[in-house]
C-alpha cells in the first residue's frame, strides 16, 4: 500500500473546501456557536470538528476513508488488522481483554499492569492469576516476566485462556515476549501485548521486538504517548487467529458512536509519519536519551539506567529510549525531584515514584530541552541533597488475592477508617498516578506493610487515587467472607 496516503486527512481537507451547510451535531457549528472555543482552538480546528458523515465514512462501520487508514495501519505495524481507538490506550487493553475473556476465564498476568487492565477484568469477571516478577531492590521496580514463572503458571492453571505482558513496562523493561508467545500458543492460550509506551518498537531500529513482529495474537499500541498522535488516541492490532468481525463488535461495546474526527486524523497522519520517517525519528530519540544519561552520570548521584541491566531473563531487554532516573543517591524520592522540576525549573516530566523519575523523551524533543533538563538536575543535586533514606517500595510488597477483582468490586462493603482495614478484603483500588499501577485492587488483603507504603507515599506528595475517599483516610472493604467459587477468605 501507499504509505504516503493518509485517507482520513484527505478526506477532511476535501470536506473543508466544501459549502455544506450542518444541520447536524456538533451544535458549535463549526465553532460559530462558541466563538470562545473558536478563539482557543482556532477555526481550522474547530471546522473539522464533525460527525460521521458520508464522504468521511463511520467509525463504527468503517467502509470507506477509515477501512483504507486502518488498512495503511496494519500494514505499516505489520498486523493482519488495526482498530482506530479514540478512547486511549485504555480502551485498546480493555478491548483486547473482552474479546478472549468471559466471565469466569482465567488470564495470566504480571501484577503490575496498568489500572486499565484489572478494570476490564471488574467488568468481565475475568479471573487473574498474578505472576509476582522479580524486584531490582535497588531501583524499587518490578522487573519483566520470566519464562519459567509463566510456564509454571500454565502448569497450575491449564485452564487459562491468555497470558498478557507488558511490552515495555513504564521503566523500559522488557520480557521475552518471543518465547511467551511461543509458550502460550503451544498450550492453547493467547498472548496479548500492552504496548502503551511501545510504539516506536515498530518503526526504530535496534530497539526491542515489536508484539506484532514476536507473534502476539494482539497488541493495544498507545500511539500518543511515542508516535506523535493527539492525546486519547490508539490503535489495537491484531493478527489473524482471532475473527476481525467479532473484535470490532466487541470495540462496539463500549466505543463512542461520536467519534472525534481530530482523534482519527491525527492517528492517520501520525502514521504516515513514522512509515516515512520513523526509522530517522526514533534513531534521534535514542541519541537524545543517551546524550542525556551520559551527561547525568556526569552530575553524580543519580543513576539513569539503560540496557548495562539486561540479564536475559527478568530483564530479556530495554527500550534505550526511555530517560528513567534513579533519585536514591541524593537522598530525594523521585516525587521529590519531580515536584522540584516542576516548581522551581519550569520542567513537567512524566512520573515520579518512591526512588526514580522518567522523563519521556520523544519526536517531539530537542537537544536543548534535554541541556535543560541536565542543567536543572545538577542544580538541584546541589541546592537540596539529603542524607540518604531508606526507601519504602510499593513493588516489594506481594499481593494477597482472595476474591476476584468482579465479585470485590461488586460485593457488599462497608467504609472503614483506613488504619482499621488491616486483613479486610478491598472492594476498591488505591493508586499512585502516574503510573497507575495499583497497590491495591479489588479483592486484595489490606496488610500492615501496603498500610505503611500508603502513609509514606502520603507523605512523600505522591498523587494517590482510586478510592471514594479522595483524601485517602476511609477505604472500602468487603463486609463479609462469602465465597465466590474461586478464592475464599
Amino acid at each position: 500500500m501507499d504509505q504516503n496516503r493518509a485517507p482520513i486527512y484527505e478526506a477532511l481537507e476535501e470536506f473543508r473546501n466544501e459549502r455544506i451547510v450542518p444541520f447536524d451535531v456538533p451544535g458549535h457549528k463549526r465553532g460559530r456557536g462558541n466563538q470562545a472555543l473558536k478563539n482557543f482552538l482556532g477555526e481550522r480546528c474547530v471546522s473539522i470538528d464533525v460527525n460521521s458523515m458520508k464522504q468521511l465514512d463511520n467509525l463504527c462501520h468503517p467502509v470507506s476513508v477509515i477501512k483504507e487508514g486502518a488498512e495503511l495501519a496494519a500494514e505499516a505495524f505489520g498486523a493482519d488488522h488495526a482498530y482506530f481507538m479514540v478512547g486511549g490506550g485504555t480502551s485498546a487493553i480493555q478491548s483486547m481483554i473482552f474479546t478472549v475473556c468471559k466471565s469466569g476465564d482465567k488470564i495470566i498476568l504480571p501484577r503490575n499492569v496498568h489500572r486499565s487492565v484489572i478494570n476490564a477484568l471488574v467488568l468481565c469477571g475475568a479471573r487473574p492469576v498474578y505472576i509476582n516478577t522479580d524486584i531490582d531492590e535497588r531501583l524499587g521496580i518490578a522487573l519483566g516476566m520470566k519464562v519459567e514463572q509463566i510456564e509454571r503458571a500454565i502448569e497450575a492453571h491449564p485452564d487459562a485462556v491468555a497470558v498478557l505482558v507488558n511490552n515495555p513496562t513504564y521503566y523500559g523493561i522488557c520480557s521475552d515476549l518471543k518465547g511467551i508467545v511461543e509458550l502460550a500458543h503451544k498450550n492453547g492460550m493467547y498472548c496479548l501485548a500492552d504496548e502503551a509506551h511501545g510504539t516506536h518498537f515498530y518503526f526504530g531500529e535496534n530497539l526491542p521486538i515489536s508484539a506484532m513482529e514476536a507473534g502476539c495474537d494482539m497488541a493495544a499500541v498507545s500511539m500518543h504517548k511515542s508516535g506523535g498522535s493527539l492525546t486519547q488516541s490508539a490503535f489495537l492490532l491484531a493478527k489473524n487467529t482471532i475473527s476481525s468481525g467479532f473484535i470490532h463488535q466487541i470495540i462496539n461495546l463500549t466505543r463512542t458512536t461520536s467519534a472525534s474526527y481530530l482523534l482519527l486524523s491525527s492517528l492517520d497522519l501520525s502514521r504516515r509519519n513514522l512509515a516515512l520517517d520513523g526509522k530517522r525519528a526514533f534513531q534521534k530519540v535514542k541519541e537524545l536519551a543517551d546524550y542525556a544519561r551520559e551527561e547525568i552520570a556526569h552530575i553524580g548521584g543519580y543513576y539513569a539506567f539503560s540496557n548495562e541491566l539486561i540479564n536475559g531473563s527478568s530483564i530479556y531487554d530495554y527500550d534505550q529510549t526511555k530517560l528513567t532516573i534513579n533519585t536514591k543517591g541524593i537522598g530525594l524520592t523521585g516525587i521529590e525531584v519531580y515536584d522540584l522540576l516542576r516548581d522551581e525549573y519550569d520542567i513537567q516530566i512524566e512520573f515520579g515514584d518512591m526512588g526514580n523519575i522518567l522523563a519521556y523523551i520523544a519526536i517531539g524533543d530537542r537537544n536543548r530541552d534535554v541541556e535543560r533538563l541536565v542543567a536543572a538536575l545538577a542544580e538541584v543535586k546541589r541546592n537540596f541533597t539529603k542524607k540518604e533514606e531508606i526507601h519504602h517500595y510499593h513493588e516489594n510488597v506481594e499481593p494477597t488475592v482472595l476474591k476476584t477483582p468482579q465479585f470485590a468490586f461488586y460485593a457488599p462493603k462497608i467504609s472503614l477508617p483506613i488504619e482499621e482495614t488491616e486483613g479486610r478484603i478491598c472492594s476498591e483500588f488505591v493508586m499512585c498516578y502516574p503510573p497507575g499501577i495499583p497497590i491495591l485492587a479489588p479483592g486484595e488483603v489490606i496488610t500492615r506493610e501496603i498500610l505503611d507504603y500508603i502513609k509514606y507515599a502520603k507523605e512523600k506528595g505522591s498523587q494517590i487515587t482510586g478510592p471514594e475517599d479522595i483524601n485517602i483516610e476511609r477505604l472500602n472493604v468487603l463486609e463479609g467472607s462469602d465465597k465466590d467459587g474461586f478464592m475464599v477468605f
